[in-house]
């Protein structure tokens, strides 16, 4: 690993001591359906519906006796619910009729559920199990192409340039407090460049000054 991206990691962790998975669950099945309905939405947002039905449906045989249309009621405030409510109802037949019920341990296996990519498989590989991975949604796909621990164009290629760039130890951690950091400092729109640590390492903010700078010794 490059010294360079250990030391922001380093830093990251200085600032976001507790970063942890922010979906509200208490077992593996929970987590995977959480982060199935977290897609193209905030994990507040979810957070906001599904604690409350996991206290009555807390394991998938309890999801069984709901009818596509009920589980589409009972996520509606979810972005994309009607897809995903038709996800979450094969999910769960799927779950128990090839895996006992069981939320699968191998990425092979869960990216062959309903409504499973790699970032879902690799959140529940790595929060579930303690499995290394490094999910990249949203934010760890912009910071990570942002601040310049890779140069990629897509997820995939970004979270193989991650796992090559960092350690494997850190996979689960760097994934954590990417994602803190994009919610809290580095936002898609107006990053709080002013707060951040890591400025002295990103790519991103070494060419804002350079601009700016640019601009200055024109209009003089």
């Amino acid at each position: 690993m490059k010294n360079k991206d250990k030391e922001i990691i380093d830093l990251l962790r200085e600032t976001y001591p507790a970063a942890h998975c922010e979906l509200i669950h208490s077992t593996p099945f929970q987590l995977l359906v959480s982060t199935v309905l977290s897609a193209q939405t905030t994990d507040v947002q979810v957070n906001k519906v599904m604690p409350a039905l996991y206290e009555t449906r807390p394991g998938p045989e309890d999801w069984l006796e709901l009818s596509v249309g009920e589980i589409q009621d009972l996520i509606k405030t979810i972005g994309l619910y009607k897809t995903k409510g038709n996800n979450i109802y094969k999910l769960v037949r799927e779950l128990i009729s090839r895996f006992d019920g069981e939320v699968p341990k191998t990425m092979e296996e869960l990216i062959t559920l309903p409504g499973v990519g790699r970032k879902t498989a690799n959140v529940v590989l790595a929060t579930a199990f303690n499995v290394p991975a490094i999910a990249v949604d949203t934010h760890v796909f912009r910071l990570a192409n942002r601040i310049g621990i890779t140069n990629e164009k897509d997820v995939h290629r970004t979270e193989q340039a991650l796992m090559k760039a960092l350690d494997k130890e850190l996979w689960i951690e760097a994934h954590h407090l990417l994602i803190f950091h994009g919610r809290r400092c580095c936002t898609a729109r107006n990053p709080k460049c002013e707060e951040c640590p890591i400025t002295d390492y990103c790519q991103y903010y070494k060419k804002i000054n350079k601009a700016a700078k640019n601009k200055s010794v024109k209009i003089k």
